[in-house]
C-alpha cells in the first residue's frame, strides 16, 4: 500500500503514482510541514504559474489533522476567482466547476478536511475504484517504494521512474508553453482525467 501526505488539490503526479499503485494510506498522524503541497497547490494562469495557497493557524509541533485553516483571511473568494479565470474557458470546466467549487462553500475548518474533500472530489472523476485508507499511526519516512509522503513536494524534482508526462491542450500554452505537473484542477479542466 502507497503512502501519501495529505495534500491541497496535490499535482498529476500524486494522483498518476496513486493510481498506479492500487492501494494508498494518507498520511494523518504527520507534523504538519509548511511550503509543502499540504496547503498549497499550483495552476496556470494568464500570468503564468500561480500558487494558491490556504492560510493555516500553526500551532508548535500538531499533527497535521489538527491545523486549523485561518477564516480571517478570505482566501476562498481569492481561490474561486483564481480558478474561475484561469480555467472558464477549458473543454471540462462546466462539467467539474460545480463540484469543485462546493469545496469552497463548505465552511471547512481543518485543513486535513479540507484536503480529503479535495481528494473524494478528484478520486470520483479520476479513479473512483481505488481502495484508500487513513494512517492509524506515525511511521517514519523509509527508502522503500511506496513511501510519497516527502518525494511530493514544491521544491524537490520529479523522479525519472514515476510515469512520463504526456503533453495535453492547456488553456495558456500559448503563453507558456506546456508546464507539467501541475494542480490535479489543471487536468482535470483541460483534459477530462487521467491517461487509460
Amino acid at each position: 500500500m502507497a503512502l501519501f501526505s495529505t495534500a491541497y488539490w496535490a499535482p498529476i503526479s500524486y494522483y498518476q503514482l496513486a493510481a498506479q499503485s492500487g492501494a494508498v494510506q494518507i498520511e494523518q498522524c504527520e507534523q504538519y510541514q509548511k511550503q509543502s503541497y499540504r496547503n498549497r497547490c499550483l495552476i496556470l494562469s494568464a500570468n503564468g504559474p500561480l500558487a494558491l495557497t490556504v492560510p493555516v493557524l500553526r500551532p508548535h509541533q500538531a499533527p497535521i489533522k489538527e491545523i486549523r485553516i485561518d477564516c480571517s483571511v478570505p482566501w476562498r473568494q481569492k481561490h474561486v476567482r483564481a480558478i474561475e479565470a484561469a480555467y472558464r474557458s477549458s473543454a471540462y470546466f462546466e462539467e467539474y466547476c460545480g463540484d469543485i467549487f462546493s469545496l469552497y462553500e463548505e465552511q471547512t475548518a481543518f485543513l486535513f478536511d479540507l484536503n480529503l474533500r479535495s481528494w473524494e472530489i478528484a478520486l470520483k472523476v479520476l479513479v473512483p475504484s481505488l481502495t484508500w485508507a487513513l494512517t492509524a499511526v506515525f511511521e517514519p519516512a523509509t527508502d522503500l517504494g511506496g513511501d510519497y509522503r516527502n518525494l511530493i513536494h514544491p521544491k524537490k524534482e520529479r523522479r525519472p521512474e514515476w510515469p512520463a508526462w504526456k503533453p495535453y491542450f492547456q488553456v495558456f500554452a500559448h503563453k507558456w508553453g506546456f508546464v507539467s505537473d501541475l494542480s490535479i484542477l489543471d487536468l482535470l479542466f483541460n483534459k477530462g482525467g487521467l491517461e487509460p
